[in-house]
């Protein structure tokens, strides 16, 4: 019983090693041909995805874009019109103070001496505070 001299069917085991090895290494290769078709098939999926966003966010930029001038443009009518109606208003003051001294030129002479003597006084005490 010799084993020396008798014939063995089975592989040495140099070569039961390297076909491990082989194997290991066939098995390594297929994961990660896996692991790039996976990867592949995702970043696939984000691009479309970036796509639809990116096709979906030109309209909803210029639909801000387009209410935004809007209501620039609502806001600048607004300035203006209040600025017309500020404008109304001073020439009815205007108009006022005109038609009240020509009706009574004493009484607007007194308040305006009134008020000029009230605003020297506030003038001078403040003066006089900073001394």
């Amino acid at each position: 019983m010799d084993t020396i001299g008798s014939t063995n069917t089975s592989k040495p085991m140099g070569q039961q090693s390297q076909d491990m090895a082989d194997n290991a290494a066939d098995q390594a290769q297929g994961a990660i041909r896996s692991t790039q078709r996976t990867a592949d098939q995702a970043l696939d999926r984000l691009s479309q995805k970036v796509d639809d966003v990116r096709s979906q966010a030109g309209p909803m930029i210029n639909k801000v874009t387009s209410q935004a001038e809007a209501a620039a443009r609502r806001g600048m009518e607004a300035v203006r019109d209040t600025s017309q109606q500020l404008r109304e208003r001073a020439l009815q003051a205007q108009d006022m103070t005109v038609a009240y001294v020509k009706d009574e030129p004493i009484k607007a002479m007194l308040i305006a001496a009134a008020t000029g003597a009230l605003l020297m006084g506030i003038i001078s005490m403040l003066g006089r505070s900073r001394d």
